[in-house]
């Protein structure tokens, strides 16, 4: 496979505000400082929070993909994920991100593979695979019968 480049700029507007987007995509997002930090900014994505949503959102469509190739039929898929800031040799650093997904399938006897392809997925993710942040993935599978009418 040949490189893909993927093309964000920054335009600064004020105090520790910015937006960023792409000549690739219609839309903005608003960036600033967390306000955990002087002059952060509360209500507005951070850094912090666009790193653990690139794991997250690289997770489900690394998943979305395994399982169509698996044929593994599911109803839904929810992810909550929390990054961890800490200190690393005396520096902030992206820690940790934990990964809860929440898999729901309409057969038990779906539940073996489908947890097998959770797992491969954060596996094959490549923005797990890029980082240095450890990720943890705790899994939940709900079935949900689908009844016929």
């Amino acid at each position: 496979m040949e490189p893909h480049y993927y093309n964000v700029a920054l335009d600064w507007k004020a105090d520790r505000k910015g937006e960023i987007f792409s000549p690739e995509l219609d839309q903005t997002i608003e960036v600033a400082t967390p306000p955990e930090f002087p002059k952060g900014i509360a209500g507005i994505w951070s850094p912090e929070h666009l790193y653990t949503a690139s794991v997250n959102s690289c997770f489900m469509t690394t998943f979305l993909a395994i399982a169509e190739n698996s044929k593994l039929d599911f109803l839904s898929l929810s992810c909550p994920a929390k990054g961890k800031l800490d200190k690393k040799d005396g520096k902030f650093a992206m820690t940790e991100i934990l990964l809860e997904p929440v898999l729901v399938i309409p057969n038990e006897e779906d539940r073996e593979k489908a947890e097998k392809i959770l797992h491969k997925a954060e596996k094959a993710c490549l923005i797990s695979n890029s980082i240095t942040a450890e990720v943890i993935l705790k899994t939940e599978i709900r079935i949900k019968e689908v009844t016929a009418v």
